[in-house]
């Protein structure tokens, strides 16, 4: 359920969405190129919250387009939220149809040398989601059953990788199926319906599934994987990853990123909000 909205965080939502939060960033943005010369799209998977998602209302949000929207903000740049099928992500950045992967996007050493990252900016986990009476407290207790995660995701890596890791511990360890499906709510349903018998999936998005859940849920304790998050751009594209990377920093540097934080973890609880660890520093 989420909390009601502080004064301060209902003040700074209406910031964000208002283009002003200070008079000094407004000041910035009135001499800033003209955002009709530059629009700046985000490739995002819009059933990922709290990182993005669709809202109730229709719109996009999340906290990773609440950091881009500002950074277009201060650039005088024009924001488009683009929603893409994670598995075509590396498809939409080479053709150009988005200008970078916002989205929750793990730094791992297969991806290091596909993108140009910025510095991690927020810290995570993949997790092992269950049904709480499944009687599945630790991942050998796996042996014999489904899982799933989303195609393309660092949720199927990691569970790739664990599966590997515990066969090689016991041979006679394996998994009955393993489906790799579209996004992350496909394999909720799934996991509801007793389709499957775990899911891979990222710490926060467990959080508010397990919120929602109501006692219905629980995750593993030992994680699948520990990550870090960073804004993915086309390989080579340095000029405007630095451009990104500096805004980022500088709203770090001003409060404005401890805001953003602050907002999700106190609006969107229910979408895992408080699991957001942001590391990036000035």
């Amino acid at each position: 359920m989420k909390k009601a909205m502080t004064l301060s965080a209902a003040v700074f939502a209406v910031a964000v969405a208002g283009g002003a939060i200070s008079a000094t960033a407004a000041d910035a943005v009135a001499t800033a190129t003209p955002a009709a010369e530059r629009t700046f799209t985000v490739g995002f998977d819009a059933d990922f919250p709290p990182y993005g998602f669709r809202g109730d209302d229709g719109s996009f949000k999340g906290f990773d387009l609440d950091l881009a929207r500002e950074v277009c903000r201060r650039k005088g740049w024009k924001f488009v939220a683009k929603p893409i099928e994670w598995a075509a992500k590396d498809t939409e950045l080479s053709a150009g149809t988005i200008d970078c992967i916002w989205n929750g996007f793990t730094i791992s050493p297969e991806r290091k040398d596909k993108y140009t990252w910025t510095a991690p900016y927020v810290q995570n986990k993949q997790l092992v989601l269950v049904k709480a009476a499944s009687g599945i407290k630790k991942f050998t207790d796996l042996k014999g059953k489904s899982v799933a995660s989303q195609d393309g995701s660092s949720g199927a890596e990691a569970m790739e990788g664990k599966i590997a890791e515990a066969k090689a511990a016991d041979p006679s360890f394996f998994v009955a199926d393993f489906k790799k499906v579209p996004d992350y709510v496909t394999t909720y349903t799934m996991l509801k319906s007793g389709a499957v018998d775990a899911i891979g999936i990222d710490a926060a998005v467990a959080g508010g599934f397990v919120e929602k859940g109501e006692g219905e849920f629980a995750t593993l304790e030992e994680p699948l994987m520990l990550e870090e998050y960073g804004v993915g751009f086309k390989l080579g594209n340095t000029a405007l990853r630095d451009e990104v990377e500096k805004t980022l920093r500088e709203m770090v540097a001003d409060g404005t990123a401890a805001k953003i934080v602050a907002h999700w973890a106190e609006e969107e609880i229910a979408h895992g909000g408080d699991k957001i660890d942001f590391v990036l520093k000035p």
